[in-house]
C-alpha cells in the first residue's frame, strides 16, 4: 500500500509539472510570434542602412570618419557587450551565447577588456567565473525599447570617438530562421562595410551618386544611425532566439513528462495487480485453514 501511495504521488507531481511546462510552452510560442514579427520588420531597414553607408563611404572617395577608421592612437582597450536572458528554462540558449563570448574573450586576452552584460544569467556567469563586469543591464524585457538601446549605442559611439576604445563588439545569438539561430560576435565599431557593398566593389559595380550635402556630412548623420540600428537588431534577434529555445525546451519537457506518466501508470497498475493477487491468496488461504 505504501508503494502504491508513493507511485500515485509521483504521478500527480509529474502531472503538475507537465501542466506548467505546457503553459510555459504556449506563452513562449505567443511571445515568439510577436518578437519574430518585430525582428523581421527591422531587418530590411538595418541591412539597407548599413549597405547605403558602405556604398556612400566607397563612392565618396577617401573619406575618413572616426566610426570607420577607429582611433588614431590605439589604446589597447576594447569593449564587449554580451546579450543573455534574465530568465532560465531556455534550453542551451544562454550556454551557447556565453560559450561563444568566452571563446572570443580568450582570443583577445592580450587587450584590456571592458565587459558589459545584458541579462541576469550572463551577469551571474561572469561573476562566478571571476571576470569583472563594468556594467550590467537587467531592465530589458521581451520587447526591448529602441530608446533604451539607443542610449547604450550613443554612449559607445561617444567613447569610441573620444579614443577610449579601439573596438566595440557585441556577442549575441543571431536569428537566421525558425530552425537556425547562430551565436556570434559582431564588431560594432569601427563599422565594417557590409558584404553586399564589398561584393559589388569586387565585381566592378560603382553606383553613381550626386551628394547633397557632401558625403562627409551625410556619413556623419548616417553612421551613428547604422550603429544604433545594428545594436537594436542584435537585441531583437536575441529575444527571438531566447523564445525559440524556451519553446523547444518546454515542448521537450512536456513530451518527457508524458512518457514518465505513462511509465508510472504502468508501474502503478502492476503494483495494484500484485496487491490484489496477494489479498486473494490470503483470503483463499484463510478459508482453506477454516475447513
Amino acid at each position: 500500500m505504501a508503494k502504491l501511495r508513493e507511485v500515485k504521488k509521483r504521478i500527480k507531481a509529474v502531472g503538475n509539472i507537465q501542466r506548467i511546462t505546457k503553459t510555459m510552452q504556449m506563452i513562449a510560442t505567443a511571445k515568439f510570434q510577436a518578437s519574430v514579427r518585430r525582428t523581421q520588420a527591422t531587418q530590411p531597414f538595418t541591412r539597407k542602412v548599413a549597405e547605403i553607408a558602405g556604398e556612400l563611404a566607397g563612392a565618396g572617395g577617401q573619406i575618413e570618419h572616426p566610426l570607420l577608421t577607429g582611433p588614431t592612437k590605439p589604446t589597447g582597450r576594447i569593449l564587449v557587450l554580451v546579450l543573455t536572458s534574465n530568465r532560465g528554462l531556455a534550453g542551451a540558449y544562454n550556454a551557447n551565447t556565453l560559450r561563444t563570448a568566452s571563446a572570443f574573450l580568450r582570443t583577445v586576452a592580450g587587450k584590456q577588456i571592458d565587459l558589459e552584460v545584458v541579462g541576469k544569467k550572463g551577469t551571474a556567469y561572469f561573476r562566478f567565473s571571476g571576470r569583472p563586469i563594468q556594467k550590467s543591464y537587467t531592465q530589458f524585457t521581451d520587447k526591448p525599447a529602441y530608446e533604451e538601446v539607443e542610449k547604450i549605442a550613443a554612449s559607445y559611439i561617444t567613447a569610441f570617438e573620444a579614443g577610449r576604445y579601439d573596438a566595440v563588439y557585441v556577442a549575441y545569438t543571431q536569428f537566421v530562421s525558425n530552425a537556425k539561430q547562430t551565436p556570434r560576435v559582431q564588431q560594432l565599431l569601427p563599422m565594417e562595410p557590409p558584404k553586399t557593398a564589398s561584393i559589388r566593389k569586387q565585381a566592378g559595380y560603382q553606383p553613381v551618386y550626386e551628394f547633397s550635402p557632401d558625403p562627409q556630412t551625410l556619413l556623419g548623420a548616417l553612421l551613428p544611425l547604422t550603429i544604433k540600428s545594428q545594436l537594436f537588431q542584435a537585441f531583437n534577434d536575441a529575444v527571438v532566439s531566447e523564445q525559440i529555445s524556451r519553446m523547444v525546451a518546454m515542448k521537450a519537457a512536456t513530451d518527457n513528462s508524458q512518457k514518465l506518466v505513462r511509465g508510472l501508470r504502468r508501474q502503478f497498475n502492476r503494483a495494484r495487480q500484485a496487491q490484489i493477487t496477494t489479498e486473494l491468496t490470503e483470503i483463499i488461504g484463510g478459508a482453506a485453514a477454516l475447513q
